[in-house]
């Protein structure tokens, strides 16, 4: 199969979609693999590195496009690169419909086939290529939390870890999935004191006996966001809903009852967001201020240590997409949690979260992929 890897252009971003370690995967099979000149450079891989493990170097993404069958990309595809896709496309990559509704009706009329990272899912609910992602914005939206409460970043001026006889600040995590987690985590190695909201008592019962008590668990419910968010330093949301836009469980009520100089970073932005007051913004404008409170709404936060976040996805989607490469029908046999991965295949919509969020028909996959004639 041709294998295609052009430059990502949504703005700060600096991923690739695979690394020579991928190439080499895919050559070593037979595949060919047509990689856009620079597109390694912003997570430090050279035109040199992809070329010695066997792939070709073209100058633009319109030759990318034009001699590959199967698109290997990391954000969602913008504008101009969905005006090059083809019914005969095979797009493979983070797209995050339920928040992009431009980008989806133009997937829909190229007649492309487009599967997302983020909803190829385990039986056991689990978001194998997500998870890397949702680690890495995790991580940082601690430490951009704690950057942003800063004075001269607009903030509070509050110590994320405080000193001795001087309390640490308070932050409160809404969502306990792979980014929250990591989010709670990272704070209280920092000596915040963190307290971490769920609706699934079984996953914070995890939290709780992994942490010993140093991380402080609550179930969600609107009485416990209206007690922990307006007395937080630091906010980060982080609830998701595969597929679906993120539900809004932070109101303006809540933000305008925080502290002048509080934070909130919105890890879910990407898939609209859990904050009311959120929009999506860029690692070149980070923030902005709604009621006195520092907003980051970064919409590619691994992007900013794009050679961690490249490596670090590679890792996940390459066993996919050297199935894919061999074919859709064995590559599904082989891994079941591709197909609600598919979200759209010849114009229609066929995942059934994408299809209501963007109130769109749904069909199902399967007889479009020719599976179980």
């Amino acid at each position: 199969m041709r294998v295609g890897v052009p430059t990502e252009i949504k703005t700060e971003e600096y991923r690739v979609a695979i690394t020579p370690v991928g190439v080499r995967e895919l050559t070593s099979r037979g595949h060919r693999v047509v990689v856009q000149s620079d597109a390694g450079v912003g997570s430090s891989i050279t035109n040199d590195e992809y070329a010695a493990v066997g792939a070709e170097i073209v100058d633009t993404a319109e030759e990318v496009f034009a001699d590959s069958e199967l698109i290997l990309k990391v954000k969602e595809p913008q504008l101009g690169e969905i005006a090059m896709l083809r019914e005969d496309h095979t797009l493979f990559t983070f797209l995050h419909l339920a928040a992009y509704p431009a980008q989806a009706h133009g997937l829909l009329g190229s007649g492309a086939t487009a599967i997302a990272y983020e909803t190829v899912q385990l039986a056991s609910g689990a978001l194998p290529l997500l998870a890397p992602m949702s680690e890495i914005a995790g991580r940082m939206a601690a430490q951009a939390g704690a950057h942003h409460l800063e004075r001269p970043q607009g903030g509070r001026g509050v110590l994320l870890g405080g000193v001795p006889g001087v309390p640490p600040a308070r932050v409160t995590v809404l969502g306990a999935g792979s980014a929250g987690t990591q989010a709670a985590m990272i704070a209280s190695g920092m000596g915040a004191s963190v307290t971490i909201l769920d609706i699934n008592v079984d996953r914070l019962r995890h939290l709780d006996e992994l942490h010993r008590g140093r991380i402080t668990t609550v179930r969600s419910s609107v009485y416990a966001i209206d007690e922990y968010v307006p007395r937080s330093d630091l906010v980060v949301g982080a609830v998701l809903v595969a597929g679906a836009r993120a539900p809004v469980v932070v109101d303006g009520d809540h933000v305008k009852a925080m502290r002048p100089g509080s934070v909130i970073v919105d890890i879910s932005i990407d898939q609209g967001g859990c904050i009311a007051t959120a929009r999506e913004t860029s690692h070149a404008d980070p923030i902005y201020l709604v009621d006195d409170v520092v907003h980051y709404a970064v919409g590619n936060i691994p992007g900013a240590v794009p050679n961690t976040s490249t490596y670090a996805l590679t890792n996940a989607t390459l066993p996919y997409v050297v199935a894919l490469a061999g074919g859709t029908a064995s590559a599904i046999a082989r891994y079941p949690e591709l197909l609600p991965g598919f979200n759209v295949i010849g114009g229609t919509t066929v995942n059934r979260a994408v299809a209501d969020s963007l109130d769109v028909a749904y069909s199902d996959p399967e007889p479009l992929l020719g599976l179980g004639v």
